[in-house]
């Protein structure tokens, strides 16, 4: 008689997409690379993840083409799991890299981007957790620290490239390693696009 509240298949299906995301980052910071096939191997591990967030995608656009209404508009279910979508095709792309580039040794501010980003889709998913409970303003406060962190990751960029320029002698490897951090830094910039989504919902929803 009192059962629990349907939850709403829009909000569930975003609580997916997220939760691959965060599954997919916390794989490649946790994989401990040693060799050029470790590379390899999570390098077609997160294609796998950005697969499956391909199909959540089309699934998702396919029930909103299919319904004549929708928990909350439309156009930003849509923006919101395309922004989440970026962040899983950036950490694909930032591990096609390595694997081209033969990076084995994964130096500190890779590590720094990487704990930073990880903490990011954390709350991107408490936030998502929210949204399937309907809970909109809560929201706010996740929204708060992954503009925080992208903020470190703004600093980390900044040090890490004036530290790879001061301490490194290999032209090759500069490229190399500065294309790595700059791919990092817009992973970050997509948390925080998430963040940024999550607020314009708010705004207009609570």
């Amino acid at each position: 008689m009192f059962g629990q509240r349907k939850e709403d298949p829009f909000f569930t299906a975003l609580l997916t997409i997220a939760e691959n995301v965060q599954e997919a980052v916390h794989y490649a910071n946790d994989f401990k690379v040693h060799t050029v096939t470790d590379l390899k191997e999570v390098s077609i591990k997160l294609k796998n993840y950005e697969t499956e967030g391909d199909t959540l995608i089309h699934e998702l656009i396919t029930k909103l083409n299919k319904s004549f209404m929708t928990p909350i508009e439309r156009e930003d279910i849509l923006q919101l799991s395309i922004k989440m979508d970026d962040i899983l095709d950036g950490i694909e792309e930032f591990a096609a890299h390595l694997e081209m580039f033969s990076l084995t040794e994964i130096d500190e501010y890779v590590q720094k981007f990487m704990d930073n980003i990880v903490k990011s889709t954390d709350e991107i998913v408490k936030a998502m957790k929210l949204l399937a409970r309907k809970k909109l303003v809560e929201m706010r406060d996740h929204t708060v620290i992954i503009k925080e962190y992208e903020r470190i990751c703004d600093e980390i960029l900044r040090t890490s490239i004036k530290q790879l320029f001061i301490s490194e002698k290999d032209p090759i490897r500069i490229i190399q390693y500065k294309d790595v951090y700059e791919q990092l830094e817009d992973i970050a910039d997509y948390c925080q696009d998430v963040a940024n989504t999550i607020e314009t919902i708010i705004m207009r929803n609570a």
